[in-house]
């Protein structure tokens, strides 16, 4: 059973509230409503999985928080600094593993976790560069060129990347696609780990063990977004 995910704007331990999102695409001759008003919240520190079929838009609930679509209705309002746009917010606000993973061909493995460090204007943080690439199993291939890694450990690499200026929001793209099982939930325990730090985090995911991760589970249905009721173990 699914009840809505309707935000109170009374609840001031929000870090996002979305409400009304409405969003279409044309599809050829076809109209796709993609959102017809979902609302949710995300609280500081929790981890949060978005459950949905392939083509429900998930996908695009994620690119509608970072600012990379623009939403045709509806709104998305921050609990600080509401008035910069999502686009423009910075990477310790907002970071993002994407399914194309972004990582950047002229750097090594090491570079690209460190970036936004250096585009943020950061001290260096060895020790927790080192920390991510360990946890995440790629400490003997920092010096290495994203290309010379398997899909699953440049899916890690671009999470480490996401999580090394420890953003209030981490939005992440089915981060187990390319995991298998012992890796995938390495990836979900890099999750709770982060929200332990305080980082929020919204995963779209078609992987049912994110359930045993996260503290709530969304459900997209009919362009909407529905509060998922977990049953107790």
């Amino acid at each position: 059973m699914m009840a809505p995910a309707a935000p109170d704007r009374t609840d001031r331990d929000v870090l996002v509230a979305v409400r009304g999102l409405t969003k279409s695409y044309r599809r050829g001759p076809e109209e796709v409503h993609a959102l017809r008003g979902a609302s949710f919240v995300l609280r500081p520190g929790e981890s949060v999985a978005l459950m949905g079929p392939s083509g429900s838009g998930k996908t695009t609930v994620l690119n509608l928080l970072c600012g990379w679509e623009q939403p045709d209705g509806g709104e998305i309002q921050w609990s600080h600094d509401d008035a910069v746009p999502a686009g423009d917010r910075p990477w310790s606000d907002v970071a993002v593993v994407p399914q194309d993973l972004g990582l950047m061909e002229d750097l090594s493995v090491r570079e690209n976790v460190e970036l936004p460090l250096r585009l943020s204007g950061r001290p260096d943080q060895a020790g927790r560069v080192e920390a991510l690439l360990t946890g995440l199993g790629l400490d003997g291939y920092q010096d290495r060129a994203p290309h010379e890694l398997s899909l699953g450990e440049q899916q890690r690499a671009a999470l480490a990347r996401a999580l090394i200026l420890s953003p209030r929001l981490l939005l992440a793209d089915e981060p187990t696609g390319h995991q298998d099982a012992g890796w995938g939930r390495a990836v979900f325990t890099a999750f709770r780990l982060a929200a332990r730090e305080g980082t929020s985090s919204l995963m779209a995911t078609h992987n049912p063990e994110a359930l045993k991760f996260v503290d709530r589970a969304l459900a997209m249905r009919d362009g909407l977004i529905h509060e998922l009721e977990r049953r107790p173990d």
